[in-house]
């Protein structure tokens, strides 16, 4: 049986780590926005990958 081809969440994490850098830099702390940004993304990535996971 052939394998399904994974699914990739890194641009996810791109995506939430410069947004949250933007709304940092919007709001006054580029460092609080990234690092909420880098948690947003890390936790999308791992939930793109766990439901990868079950699907296989």
């Amino acid at each position: 049986m052939p394998r399904q081809n994974a699914r990739a969440g890194g641009c996810f994490f791109m995506i939430a780590i410069l947004g949250g850098a933007l709304w940092g830099v919007a709001a006054g702390n580029p460092m609080k926005g990234l690092l909420i940004g880098t948690a947003a993304g890390a936790a999308i990535a791992l939930a793109v990958w766990l439901v990868d996971r079950v699907r296989r």
